[in-house]
């Protein structure tokens, strides 16, 4: 390689790191919010769920009960769904 190539991959790799450095605090979320987002919260305190196709909103503890005393069925020789990769171009 010559030499401004170099310099160009240099200077290319250190625009992308300051510009990385400098955007990083706008996108990060404040401790606060971390911190609540890693402590359980009871059902009773979550909001409503949507889920929408005229049901309208749910309490997730209603939501909770229904799924323990409905819970999925798999059907006795059904295949199990494909697991789907990215297959490029």
């Amino acid at each position: 390689m010559d030499r401004t190539s170099i310099i160009f991959c240099t200077s290319s790799v250190l625009a992308s790191l300051a510009v990385a450095w400098i955007a990083f605090p706008f996108a990060a979320l404040d401790r606060a919010t971390i911190e609540a987002a890693r402590t359980p919260q009871p059902a009773e305190l979550m909001d409503d769920v949507d889920v929408g196709q005229g049901f309208g909103k749910l309490p997730v503890i209603e939501l909770m009960g229904y799924y323990v005393e409905n819970p999925p069925v798999v059907e006795a020789g059904a295949a199990a769904a494909p697991e789907l990769k990215f297959g490029g171009c």
